[in-house]
């Protein structure tokens, strides 16, 4: 194991340089995501995310790992291959995105609330790197009512829906259909969400 991830107070960005500069040292991150120590797992989680923003290429080849992990049991691997593919749809050359796009959007229906927020959250950033899937994406987070989850956590959800449009809504074209989920949130029995309509509302909605 690295003994600099079982330090809360890991210095994260010291050990990205060092796994770039030795890839040997991936395997073991990768390993360390799915430990029991909650320290160990958080500090490998945060090298990688940071690699994946900063060097995704060199992530790329195990991309296959973090698609396997969508279909954990476990909602934290789940998050994880959630942010990490995101990420990784920037140097996604070979389209793999594309080929497991169902899958990663059926996430939005996942048990877990969170895993559900972050593949909204995360939308955004897929668009700007997939162009080509914007209206695809959009009408999935359109659909955010057809989940099972309970009314209280969709709300919730929507938060990170609503976020992800604010991200690319300049470039869409049916900006209509937008403005009319956001502003159903603006009574929101999720104070979060509420706020987060408003505000998107008050940036985008010049009607």
């Amino acid at each position: 194991m690295l003994v600099e991830m079982q330090d809360k107070n890991a210095d994260i960005e010291s050990m990205v340089g060092k796994a770039l500069e030795n890839k040997d040292t991936y395997k073991e991150l990768l390993e360390g995501l799915k430990v029991k120590n909650e320290t160990y797992r958080y500090n490998c989680h945060k090298v990688l995310y940071a690699i994946s923003e900063k060097r995704g290429e060199t992530l790329y080849p195990y991309w296959n790992l973090f698609v396997e992990s969508l279909g954990s049991e476990n909602s934290y691997h789940k998050m994880t291959a959630v942010h990490l593919i995101a990420n990784l749809t920037s140097v996604d050359k070979e389209n793999r995105f594309e080929k497991i796009f169902d899958k990663y959007y059926s996430l939005l229906d996942d048990k877990s609330m969170v895993v559900a927020y972050y593949v909204a959250n995360v939308s955004g950033k897929i668009i700007k790197n997939k162009p080509a899937l914007k209206k695809d994406i959009t009408d999935k987070l359109l659909s955010i009512d057809k989940t099972q989850h309970k009314t209280s956590r969709k709300e919730l959800i929507k938060t990170g829906v609503i976020e992800a449009f604010s991200e690319y809504f300049s470039d869409y074209d049916n900006k209509a259909s937008i403005i009319n989920f956001v502003k159903q949130q603006v009574n929101s029995e999720s104070n979060k969400t509420k706020k987060t309509a408003k505000s998107f509302l008050a940036k985008w909605d010049k009607s």
